[in-house]
C-alpha cells in the first residue's frame, strides 16, 4: 500500500496495469485465500473495507467467487463501488457490495458470514476497536486481517509525506499487529496462524519499479508508453480466462518467498497476515 493510491486509485479502472509487484503480491494472496477455502471452513466471506493496496479496487475476492463462495464487499466511496461493480460485471460474477461510511457498524446480523477478510485497509476504518466488535459480531468461523510489514525495508520510504492533516482519514497506528491482535481477544476471539506474506525479490517500494527508479534518479526506463499494450500486465485476463499463464509465471518468482527464512522476511516481506478463530 502506497500512500499515493488515495488521491489516484481511479486510474487503475482506466488502466488496468497493476505491474508486476501487485500482479504477484494478488496470486500470493489468492494461494492463501484459496488454501484456507479448500479446507471446507467458508462459503460465505466479507471483505471489509474493500479498499487497501495499488491495482484495481475491490477484485481480492474475485478467486473465492469462482471457486463458489458468496462474496460481501463494503466500501467508503459511492464512485468507486460504481466502478468496483462494473468491474465485477465484467467479469462476470455475482457480489455484493454496500457503502460504509465509517465501517463502525455492518449492517449484517450476527455471525450470518462465515470469513471475514481485508489486506491493507485496517487504517481506513475510523474506530479500531468498534470495526473489530462488528466484525466478529458478523463472522462465524475465521478472520485473516493482512496488513504492511511495518519493519519492512519500503515501509518507511512509502510514508513519506504523511501526515494527519494531508490525509486525516488514514490511520497508521490502526495497522500494528499488537493493537489488532489486542482488541481481537478483548472479543473472544484468539491468533492462530500469523506470518509473512507477499516477499517477492525486491523490497517493497509502493509503486512501480520504473517510476521508483526515474523518481530518484530522474531516468525514464520505460521504452514506450506505460499505457501501451506491450507494458500492460493486468490479472483481469487472466480471471476472464484469457490469460491461463498468468499465475503460473508470478509463481516462478515465488520460491525466493518459500525459501526465504523468517528472519529475512521480517524486513524484506511487503505484508503479514493474522488468521484468527473464535
Amino acid at each position: 500500500m502506497a500512500i499515493p493510491i488515495i488521491n489516484d486509485w481511479q486510474k487503475y479502472f482506466t488502466n488496468p496495469h497493476e505491474g508486476l509487484g501487485s500482479s504477484y503480491e494478488r496470486i500470493v494472496l489468492n494461494q492463501l485465500l484459496l488454501r484456507l477455502q479448500n479446507k471446507g471452513i467458508f462459503s460465505s466471506v466479507l471483505e471489509t473495507p474493500c479498499f487497501g493496496f495499488t491495482g484495481i479496487s475491490g477484485i481480492n475476492l474475485v478467486a473465492l467467487a469462482q471457486a463458489g463462495c458468496e462474496v460481501f464487499l463494503e466500501d467508503s466511496d459511492p464512485m468507486r463501488i460504481n466502478m468496483i461493480e462494473e468491474v465485477w460485471r465484467e467479469l462476470g460474477y455475482p457480489m455484493q457490495i454496500r457503502f460504509n461510511t465509517d465501517f463502525s457498524k455492518l449492517d449484517y446480523p450476527d455471525r450470518s458470514l462465515d470469513f471475514g477478510f481485508n489486506f491493507s485497509a485496517m487504517w481506513f476504518v475510523s474506530d479500531l476497536p468498534a470495526f473489530i466488535r462488528e466484525f466478529t459480531r458478523v463472522i462465524r468461523h475465521q478472520i485473516l486481517i493482512c496488513v504492511p510489514n511495518r519493519n519492512g525495508l519500503g515501509f518507511q520510504e512509502q510514508l513519506k509525506g504523511y501526515s494527519p492533516q494531508l490525509y486525516p482519514d488514514l490511520k497508521p497506528g490502526f495497522i500494528d499487529p499488537a493493537s489488532i491482535i489486542f482488541q481481537m481477544k478483548k472479543c473472544g476471539w484468539k491468533l492462530v496462524d500469523r506470518n509473512y506474506i507477499d516477499c517477492p525479490p525486491w523490497p517493497d517500494i509502493g509503486m512501480s519499479k520504473e517510476d521508483f527508479i526515474k523518481g530518484k534518479t530522474g531516468l525514464d526506463l520505460r521504452s514506450q508508453a506505460p499505457d501501451a499494450p506491450a507494458n500492460l500486465i493486468s490479472i483481469l485476463d487472466y480471471y476472464k480466462g484469457k490469460d491461463p499463464e498468468f499465475a503460473r509465471n508470478m509463481m516462478m518468482l515465488y520460491p525466493f518467498e518459500r525459501l526465504a527464512p523468517k528472519w529475512f522476511k521480517s524486513f524484506w516481506a511487503h505484508h503479514q497476515y493474522l488468521l484468527f478463530s473464535p
